[in-house]
């Protein structure tokens, strides 16, 4: 992969880096201008200008680089969707969770039966109990 591609293709991640350089620096130059001089009005104008300056590309930095990291993990769950797909044990609707009838996801809870034991008879393996599909964010009201 050449420069000018890996270039293009992390676009997000150099600027932050570049920002956060930039603001680096900013706050060099303030801090060089503040230790300049005892007095505190000489020293206001590099505080607010330097230190909000260079505040605002360090946050500017910081976005861009969590954006980053964002589309990254996207692609991840992306190839792993197509992976599961082309696998074909898992259709789309599955993927993305059952709809209801305004839109909203609906889960279908599995919870295990506890099974019954009385003295001197075999356990039996508990099996799964579906109960009745709610919407994600709801708790289950007993």
């Amino acid at each position: 992969m050449d420069i000018v591609t890996r270039i293009r293709s992390q676009w997000d991640r150099l600027t932050a880096a570049v920002t956060a350089l930039a603001g680096a620096a900013i706050l060099v130059v303030g801090w060089r201008g503040v230790s300049g001089t005892p007095y505190p009005a000489e020293q206001l104008p590099y505080v607010v200008s330097a230190g909000l300056g260079s505040l605002f590309l360090l946050g500017i930095s910081t976005a861009l680089w969590l954006s980053a990291d964002l589309r990254d993990e996207w692609r991840k769950l992306d190839r792993i969707e197509q992976a599961l797909r082309a696998a074909g044990g898992v259709d789309g609707a599955a993927l993305a969770g059952d709809r209801h009838d305004n839109g909203a996801v609906v889960a279908s809870p599995v919870r295990e039966r506890t099974a019954s034991v009385s003295p001197g008879s075999a356990a039996s393996p508990a099996e799964p109990e579906r109960s009745a599909p709610t919407l994600l964010g709801e708790e289950e009201v007993r």
